[in-house]
């Protein structure tokens, strides 16, 4: 084994992620964010991944050296990250979690669900799937379960069928082959994105044998090409999981584990968003209408997030039991359910609210009897106290509409519609109302981009990851984009951009005859803002800046945030000196404080010049992202004037 960096961190709590897989690659990734070191281990050489702050091992480790390494470089927590059939590793990462007491994520994989079918088969292990296939009258066999399969299923090549193995096309897997003394003329090699019918076609094999590898392991692929070509399928089924590691499937979830698990990694903590919320306070009621024993609720509930992830989210204790009505021989239940909303570090506005959620779920008891289902759950997702009513066009939604955007709609409809089968609900005709409410909602949305908006009385649920990065941009950007969208709609001759209420006000009055939708604040995000006109193809847009984000912006500094970026008194020195202005106004410029002191320092009769000099700047910066537009940048002075 050999490490790309001999420096060695002493007295640090470091992490240790196992992995050479499409999930190894995403833990780096995420783990990079934090801008902290942590090693990562693979036992092969092929995989190229970019390491900022990651310290690369190679050549693999057994439990030994796991252990040895461990102690020696205060390893505190454990990333299990490689393939699920690496059975070895898995059981080496648990024991070394139970011996060491250092907690253990598994980073697993999402495994799509396949309805049962009468030409699959699942397999136990590769010994079972040996003898279900010998049994079966299987004269070609294409296996796509990776050329360290060919030594367990040699029982088959060597005696039963013709196999055909598909393996990477790289040295290593054909020696591994060779090893085996598994004929050449057998392999056929990996080609990325080819369509897996292409090789079923082209060796019309009378079965394929694959593993349960998950979606990142085109799983579902290769189930739905064989299935379209009526050849049979068997599926190993993936190894039980060790009992030491916490699993997780997804970026998401392994950031908040790491987060528990080796605080102080990130410096900010993420959260929930309000759908993400929602989706679990819904699950929680419904399981309160099922829980007929009065088994206690449990303390959180799995939400699937838009990306096929699922994460735990912890609701409140339940405060009141389902109440149920009767009409006509059919009856009403309804439950409702809180999720107080943990927004992490993030600047929230809806941190610690209350999100609940009623479910009314009706028994039409014809329906009921005489066996028969409806397609698909009827569901309706409606808003309750606290969330907004749209009253405007532009932002996607009916107008009347609660204030849910599509993607946080879909995740709560597909998760109600995930328990409701999980608990054996029948698919009936009549609508189940899901009813979200956040108390206080309406006067916490007065101080927001809302009103604004043209959406009135609430809240609006707006999130598309599920998760809120602390902040992130992801919020913010969400909201200027729909602002962006409003503005559009309008048909506003142009749409003008500031960073906030104060230049806002200021420009108004330049434009008296423009809509007040035709106005969004870009906070620091100019880039983001400007990359969103030309996506909605905006033809005339006016950039509004004051001087201190204009020094940064100048200087080719698309986000403004003074966490990210100061201002460059060197560099506006140069400005100065091309406006003509003396030494004394440069010494000046060295000793001030806030970039606003210019409007004080630079003589009067240099402003003009200066001001242009900056606007040309800041106009070289940002008209590459708005190629197709007409763009205007104003700079606005501390009295309100405007500089063109």
């Amino acid at each position: 084994m050999h490490t790309n960096s001999n420096t060695y961190l002493e007295n640090k709590k470091m992490i240790l992620v196992l992995g050479g897989t499409t999930e190894g690659r995403i833990a780096v990734q995420t783990l990079e964010e934090a801008g902290k070191p942590f090693y990562y281990s693979t036992k092969g050489y092929e995989q190229d991944i970019p390491l900022h702050n990651g310290i690369r091992l190679q050549g693999g480790m057994d439990k030994d050296a796991m252990e040895s390494f461990c102690r020696k470089e205060n390893i505190s927590l454990l990333i299990d990250a490689a393939h699920p059939f690496a059975e070895e590793l898995h059981r080496n990462v648990n024991d070394v979690s139970d011996k060491l007491q250092i907690p253990a994520i598994l980073y697993d994989r999402i495994y799509p669900r396949i309805e049962k079918h009468d030409g699959i088969v699942w397999c136990d292990s590769f010994e079972d799937a040996v003898q279900k296939i010998k049994k079966e009258e299987v004269y070609i066999l294409l296996a796509l379960t990776g050329v360290k399969s060919i030594g367990k299923l040699k029982a088959l090549w060597q005696e039963s069928c013709r196999c055909y193995f598909r393996i990477l096309d790289r040295e290593s897997s054909r020696e591994l082959a060779r090893s085996e003394a598994f004929p050449e003329e057998y392999l056929r090699y990996y080609h990325a994105g080819e369509d897996e019918r292409l090789l079923i076609r082209q060796i019309r094999p009378d079965a394929i044998v694959i593993k349960e590898s998950g979606a990142s392991g085109g799983f579902s692929e290769k189930v739905e090409a064989a299935q379209e070509l009526g050849i049979r399928i068997f599926i190993i089924k993936r190894p039980p999981l060790q009992p030491n590691l916490l699993p997780v499937n997804g970026r998401h979830g392994l950031r908040r584990m790491v987060e528990l698990y080796h605080p102080g990694f990130y410096d900010l903590r993420s959260g929930f968003t309000t759908g993400t919320c929602a989706a679990a306070a819904a699950a929680a009621a419904i399981w309160d209408i099922f829980n007929l024993d009065g088994t206690p609720r449990p303390p959180e509930f799995i939400v699937t997030l838009p990306n096929g992830e699922m994460i735990g989210v912890p609701v409140e204790p339940q405060k009141q039991r389902p109440r149920s009505s009767s009409v006509n021989d059919n009856w009403m239940v309804e439950s409702e359910a809180c999720v107080i909303k943990d927004a992490g570090d993030d600047p929230d506005i809806t941190n610690g609210m209350q999100i609940k959620v009623n479910i009314a779920l009706p028994f039409n008891m014809d329906e009921v009897n005489s066996g028969k289902q409806q397609d698909d759950y009827n569901i309706i997702i409606a808003g309750g106290e606290g969330i907004g009513i749209v009253t405007m066009p532009g932002l996607g939604l009916e107008l009347g509409a609660p204030a849910i955007n599509p993607t946080p709609r879909k995740m709560i409809e597909e998760n109600v519609r995930m328990y409701l089968s999980y608990v054996g609900v029948p698919k009936m005709s009549n609508p189940i109302v899901v009813t979200i409410s956040v108390p206080g909602g309406e006067e916490i949305a007065k101080r927001t981009f809302n009103p604004r908006l043209g959406i009135e009385g609430g809240l609006s649920i707006i999130g598309t990851s599920g998760i809120v990065k602390p902040f992130s941009s992801e919020a913010f950007v969400s909201s200027i984009r729909k602002s962006m969208e409003v503005a559009r709609a309008t048909d506003s001759p142009r749409v003008v951009i500031s960073s906030g209420a104060k230049s806002e006000r200021y420009i108004k009055a330049y434009y008296p005859g423009l809509p007040v939708q035709a106005f969004v604040h870009y906070g620091n995000f100019i880039g983001e803002t400007l990359k969103i006109a030309d996506e909605l193809k905006l033809p005339r847009v006016t950039l509004g800046v004051m001087i201190g984000k204009a020094v940064k912006l100048a200087e080719g500094h698309l986000d403004t945030h003074s966490k990210k970026v100061v201002m460059n008194k060197d560099f506006i020195q140069d400005i100065a000196r091309r406006a003509e202005c003396g030494e004394d106004v440069s010494a000046a410029i060295r000793k001030m404080n806030l970039a606003r002191e210019l409007w004080d320092i630079i003589p009067a009769e240099k402003l003009e010049t200066f001001a242009k000099l900056l606007i040309e700047l800041c106009g070289q910066c940002c008209a590459p992202l708005l190629p197709d537009g007409e763009l205007t940048i104003l700079l606005i002075g501390e009295d309100g004037k405007i500089y063109v």
